[in-house]
């Protein structure tokens, strides 16, 4: 006769989602129950003016009026937003490769690096030469641009 194909880890395994199966049931049954015990439904929170959470919904006579038409969606025009001058900032070329096309300038005033592309010059630049400069952000930090001899 042969043997059973059924070892002792697969039965194991069998009680272990049988008995996992009936602790799922009981807790189904549990919070039905006790939906069933207090009826409240959902809990409610509200937002006060403030924009904190609270239990008590706000009074409606402090409710403040606001135009559909004065909500911009979206970036404002150009025109709209106010232009930033850019501050030209003053430093030193602590190193440049003309072979390779950049170089660093080291800030005269909290002696940061930043980095410097040719494409980024207005005249020829070389090292130890004080210049001025903006700053755009890079892919890697901020970079010089609008580099000019002093």
């Amino acid at each position: 006769m042969a043997k059973s194909q059924v070892t002792f880890n697969k039965i194991e395994k069998e009680k272990k989602r049988l008995k996992k199966r009936e602790e799922k049931q009981k807790k189904k049954e549990a919070r039905r129950a006790e939906a069933k015990e207090n009826p409240q439904g959902i809990q409610f929170a509200y937002v006060d003016f403030n924009g904190n959470l609270t239990d008590t919904p706000p009074d409606p006579a402090m409710r403040e009026k606001i135009e559909a038409e004065s909500i911009e969606l979206g970036i404002p025009k150009k025109e709209d937003r106010e232009e930033e001058e850019p501050v030209a900032k003053e430093g030193k070329v602590s190193f440049f490769d003309h072979s390779k096309g950049f170089g660093f300038i080291i800030d005269s005033v909290n002696q940061e690096k930043y980095f410097v592309h040719i494409s980024g010059t207005l005249e020829p630049i070389e090292e130890n030469d004080k210049v001025t400069y903006e700053l755009e952000r890079g892919q890697k930090g901020m970079n010089a641009v609008q580099v000019k001899k002093i």
